[in-house]
């Protein structure tokens, strides 16, 4: 069998995730987000000052079908797709408006067909990083590079019954918030300060509107491996 240990950072101590509970306009829509991370968890747990936990859980995924959207198979073209699809963005020039459906329609991949998703987690100033390529600020290179930034790491999302079903409580730690809430800021500090150093580098390559021009899809070798390289 094949177990994953993960962990939920949260304010709560949650024993049993309940399927259908929590926010629809998340990544990759509702289900229950979590990573491989502890310390990571915690960070997340630390939205504020107040604190929180880091819910630990196993998972034997036997069985489960599984999408990794930041391997090679896919690009980041469809992990922003997924995201415009679930997260709510400001639609700021019918360029973006444009994107979004050209995006939708054709790097749109079903997450609601499988049990479990692994991806990155557009948190505070990565989920600026896509807004500015839905709104032709920046290349699909520059995006894939600065969602690199500060080490947020990937993010395991339990999405149907079936997979909250074999989801285990295994405990919890606490989330100290003198430690961990500074930790999360500087995270995302150092992820704009190193974005910002790329706005100002000349840049000739695929914008959002150039891949809607050229009709840019799937299988262009500009794209391969722009997520995990």
């Amino acid at each position: 069998m094949s177990k994953l240990t993960i962990y939920h950072g949260s304010e709560y101590i949650i024993q049993k995730p309940t399927y259908g509970l929590g926010k629809i306009h998340n990544d990759f829509g509702l289900g229950f987000y979590c990573t491989e991370y502890k310390d990571l968890a915690k960070e997340w747990a630390c939205s504020s000052l107040s604190g929180g936990y880091a819910n630990r859980y196993t998972i034997e995924t036997d069985g489960l079908n599984i999408l990794h959207i930041n391997s090679f198979e896919y690009n980041i073209l469809n992990w922003i797709a997924v995201l415009v699809a679930n997260r709510l963005f400001k639609i700021k020039t019918p360029v973006a408006n444009r994107a979004k459906r050209y995006l939708t329609e054709h790097f749109y991949l079903d997450v609601n067909a499988y049990d479990i998703i692994t991806g990155y987690r557009a948190d505070d100033s990565y989920f600026d990083f896509a807004d500015a390529f839905l709104n032709n600020a920046i290349t699909v290179k520059q995006l894939a590079y600065a969602m690199r930034l500060g080490k947020l790491g990937e993010q395991i999302v339990i999405k149907s019954p079936q997979a909250f079903e074999a989801l285990n409580y295994e405990g919890y730690s606490k989330a100290e918030p003198n430690i961990y809430y500074p930790l999360r800021k500087s995270r995302d500090t150092l992820a704009t300060q190193e974005y910002l150093k790329i706005l100002e580098q000349e840049e000739d390559g695929l914008y959002m509107a150039d891949i809607m021009r050229e009709k840019v899809k799937q299988d262009d070798p500009r794209l391969s491996g722009n997520i995990s390289e």
